[in-house]
């Protein structure tokens, strides 16, 4: 296997990562806003309004807090990097900044099927994309410190992977039941608990 010209060291990549998906999260409290002098009915109904905004903050937050420490992950035994891993590293990143747009989509228009549709498809993206980033670092040995446990790289790719079919079969469902495919989101959680487990006994 030949090896390709690695461009230097992780590091300015990563610090980069860490801003990008400082300033998303950053960007997504924005929509979040009351207008100051209301009644207390006005402040009640506003605090009502505001709740589907707070439900697509969370959503998000987990989201972007996820693939960021998925992220962490990934660099964690990286000690080089080449042009395949800056290129798609900084697809990610180009996606995660785009995550508070389809944010402001569901919580403002989520009884708008493509709306649920955009979200699904930039996360799913996403975790497309971290999961190649993934694939490519596992199959280039000299660009990491030391060999990675097996188990770790197959756990860690079972995980971005589930996240990416559970997205992207989001997309078709939205067109057929509308908003109401999001809550086929709730089978990550039993899911992502059990794949921890499996980590915690691969290492």
């Amino acid at each position: 296997m030949r090896k390709r010209a690695a461009d230097g060291g992780p590091e300015r990549l990563v610090a980069l990562a860490d801003g990008v998906f400082a300033i998303a999260i950053t960007l997504l409290v924005l929509d979040l806003s009351m207008e100051p002098g209301l009644s207390d009915e006005q402040y009640h109904e506003a605090l009502r309004e505001l709740l589907p905004n707070l439900g697509a903050y969370a959503i998000s937050l987990v989201v972007l807090a996820g693939f960021w420490r998925d992220h962490r992950m990934l660099f964690n035994s990286v000690r080089q990097v080449d042009s395949q891993v800056i290129t798609l590293t900084l697809l990610g990143l180009g996606l995660a900044a785009l995550v508070p747009f389809p944010t402001v989509l569901v919580s403002e228009y989520a009884r708008q099927s493509i709306s649920v549709v955009i979200y699904s498809a930039v996360v799913a993206a996403l975790g497309a994309v971290h999961l190649a980033l993934l694939l490519l670092i596992s199959r280039r040995p000299w660009l990491r410190n030391e060999e990675e446990p097996r188990g770790d790289v197959t756990v860690s790719a079972l995980d971005m992977g589930f996240t990416v079919a559970v997205f992207a079969v989001t997309v078709p469902l939205a067109l057929v039941i509308g908003s109401a495919a999001m809550w086929w989101w709730l089978v990550l959680i039993p899911v992502k608990v059990w794949l921890g487990k499996r980590a915690e006994e691969a290492r």
